[in-house]
């Protein structure tokens, strides 16, 4: 029986086509799989190509499928206008490779010099530096037998062999995906990842080939495979990914990783296969409404909307569940006080105490980072709470005078009949601490670097004591919302079961290189815990980030819209545009920017980030969790990123300090939402963090 498959190379170039070719394109696969023999398909043979079981069917005038065909399979390889969809076939060829096994879509080998040029410096350009030293071949120390077992073909050994950093990143993209993978891994890390252990009958049944090539049994899947393409890698995961998915923990475990290297799908697929227990009932959470939307969006391709799995997960915000959880608890649902109130009511017990040489900012700051986070009671706690990150370290004198403050803030609150979020969380947490029935039997937390001291307590009081009650997926350097503290002192202890993704998958080789150097290389939590940046690689080049320092408002919309325009131009759509600026006072200048365009925008909002053919533009906080062709990060000026009133709230030297690093924090994840091109624009005088983003003088 002829088995139908899809490539991934075909669902990604589906992706770049308008949407009425898209349609097209899905009826005539939707035939094919019908009926492959059936009289209105035209096939014809691609006779100037290497394979000869490679043939191209007629969607339209201009679009055409390339198909690999044989008589045990029927593979959807690859679809675009006529011309390109020729020359792709022409060029490649699929097969076994001779070491692995692994079917392989193989670029025919040209000369190396032909490749595409390697991709330019960032602009601005530093004024003529000098001439650079000549680059070092980066596999010189391989064998041929070393590059053959992970997958490199034979006709490209060589060229692999005498290939420098820029020679290899124009060679990586004409490489088999397994082979580029292996050969980044190694200038990463300096090792080369072991081969499967076995060579499977099967070609198409390798580990390597399970990730690129899929059978499609019907026409649910593949429906399925075509309207739902988000992020292949969701899909085809990658085994360092499938791995985490698969493993059994023993206590809490936490995936980490930069941006782009498959957390979020991490968490998913993880999520997916604890549902699919039977007894199983998963909560998968995160800290905003619109990801946790995202999150059961995923979910529900993934598991197939009728699925009983599907119907064993829980996917909402942190808040909502406790929100939730409280009410079963305790028979109401608790009114929270706004930062308003809170901030009303330190004011006043501060005038109300007499509580001198101390400033209202440091007052209310500390009831927020200690004694609410933790959650204290009385004054004894309060001599003993650990205060990392405050570098007022106070005296047991100072808190003792301190504390008729914040009694009296904590009886203000309650007199009101209102109650704070880490108030709610911790109650929650201790009536289902001490019971023996847990809401959940396995929680899995997405983007948990921005967990809270009073959140972590709450979903490590709901979990129960068992193997994978709690897994966690997140990047250090994306803390955005929380101070640092130490998870282990609240019984949450990850070491030894902390794993580090290390494979980019949705930016450029090119953006991530540009945004990392925003962030240390290893930036490490409260507990020595690292998240190692320099190992990471990703799997695709694209243009360089370009950044425009320009003289007023006008001019920077001017420059905007011009990107924006040419974007268009290449056929990127309006919903792949992502347009982001530091806070809401500079969002007229994102839409002005899309409107000079002449395209329609959607601002994000905590309850919306469908684009439904709109330019998305927001706040970066905003940005967490969603990822576009193409990211403007507009308005990065001094004053406005760090923003300075940010800076002026904070209460001693080393909460700047943090401020700093969670506003860089911010201008990195607003970075690495851009999955090939980016534009960082500023008015003059520009922020200080975008020097940061260019290379080093040596």
């Amino acid at each position: 029986m002829t088995e139908f498959r899809i490539a991934a190379t075909f669902t990604d170039s589906l992706g770049r086509l308008a949407a009425q070719e898209q349609k097209a394109a899905k009826t005539t696969a939707f035939d094919l799989q019908m009926d492959p023999a059936a009289p209105g398909l035209h096939f014809h043979r691609i006779e100037r190509s290497r394979d000869p079981h490679f043939w191209s069917v007629r969607v339209s005038g201009d679009i055409r499928i390339i198909i690999h065909k044989t008589e045990a399979s029927l593979l959807l390889a690859y679809v675009g206008h006529h011309d390109d969809a020729y020359a792709w076939a022409e060029r490649r060829r699929i097969e076994a490779h001779p070491r692995t096994g692994a079917i392989q879509i193989v670029e025919v080998r040209e000369r190396v010099e032909e490749l595409v040029a390697p991709p330019a410096p960032i602009q601005p350009v530093p004024a003529a530096p000098a001439q650079p030293a000549p680059q070092a071949l980066l596999f010189q120390a391989l064998t041929p037998e070393n590059l053959l077992t992970v997958g490199v073909p034979p006709d490209w050994v060589e060229d692999v062999r005498q290939a420098t950093e820029d020679a290899f990143l124009a060679m990586a993209d004409h490489l088999p995906a397994e082979a580029s993978e292996a050969l980044l891994e190694y200038v990463g890390t300096g090792r080369l990842p072991p081969p499967a252990p076995v060579a499977p009958a099967d070609p198409f049944a390798h580990p390597d080939a399970l990730r690129r090539f899929r059978v499609v049994e019907n026409q649910e899947a593949l429906a399925l495979a075509l309207d739902a393409p988000w992020e292949q890698w969701a899909i085809f995961l990658h085994p360092a990914q499938r791995g985490v998915v698969e493993r059994t923990y023993n206590g809490p475990a936490r995936t980490s990783g930069s941006a782009g290297t498959g957390k979020t799908v991490v968490a998913l697929h993880r999520a997916a296969r604890l549902a699919q227990q039977a007894d199983g009932k998963v909560l998968l959470t995160t800290f905003s409404l619109p990801l946790a939307n995202g999150l059961s969006r995923k979910l529900a391709v993934l598991l197939g909307e009728n699925s009983p799995a599907l119907r064993r997960v829980t996917v909402a915000p942190y808040r909502t569940v406790a929100d939730e959880l409280f009410q079963l608890a305790f028979g109401r649902r608790a009114v929270v006080a706004s930062d308003e109130q809170v901030e009303d009511a330190v004011a006043k017990a501060a005038e109300s105490v007499g509580a001198k040489g101390f400033t209202l900012r440091f007052l209310i700051s500390e009831w927020r980072h200690v004694v609410d986070a933790w959650q204290i009671a009385e004054v004894e706690a309060y001599a003993k709470v650990p205060r990392l990150g405050r570098k007022n370290r106070m005296s047991a004198g100072q808190r003792e005078r301190l504390w008729p403050v914040f009694a009296a803030v904590r009886a203000s609150i309650a007199k009101r009949g209102l109650a704070t979020w880490p108030e709610i969380y911790g109650r929650t947490a201790v009536h289902y601490a001490s019971s023996a029935v847990k809401p959940f039997t396995h929680i899995v937390v997405d983007e948990s670097q921005d967990l809270g001291v009073a959140e972590l307590q709450f979903l490590a009081a709901i979990a129960p004591s068992t193997p994978d009650a709690l897994f966690f997926a997140g990047d250090l350097g994306q803390r955005i919302f929380q101070q640092p503290f130490s998870w282990s002192a609240l019984g949450v202890d990850v070491r030894g079961r902390s794993s580090t993704l290390t494979v980019n998958y949705r930016t450029s080789h090119q953006i991530r290189r540009a945004a990392d150097r925003l962030l240390p290389n290893a930036v490490r939590d409260v507990d020595g815990n690292a998240d190692e940046r320099n190992r990471t690689v990703s799997v695709f080049n694209g243009p360089p980030p370009e950044i425009q320092q320009l003289g007023n408002q006008q001019a920077e919309i001017a420059a905007v819209s011009a990107w924006i325009t040419r974007a268009r131009a290449d056929g990127i759509q309006p919903s792949e545009i992502g347009l982001f600026v530091r806070s809401r006072a500079q969002m007229p200048r994102a839409r002005a920017a899309v409107e000079a365009a002449g395209l329609p925008w959607l601002e994000l909002s905590e309850r919306d980030q469908e684009a439904n053919g709109n330019v998305l533009i927001g706040t970066m906080h905003l940005a967490k969790g969603l990822e576009f062709k193409a990211v403007a990060v507009m308005a990065c000026d001094d004053g406005v990123l760090p923003l300075q009133t940010r800076l002026e709230t904070v209460a001693d030297e080393t909460e700047l300090d943090d401020v700093y690093e969670t506003e860089r924090h911010l201008f990195y994840v607003a970075c690495t939402r851009a999955r090939d091109r980016l534009l960082i624009s500023a008015i003059r005088p520009t922020s200080e963090f975008i020097q940061d983003l260019q290379p080093k003088e040596s």
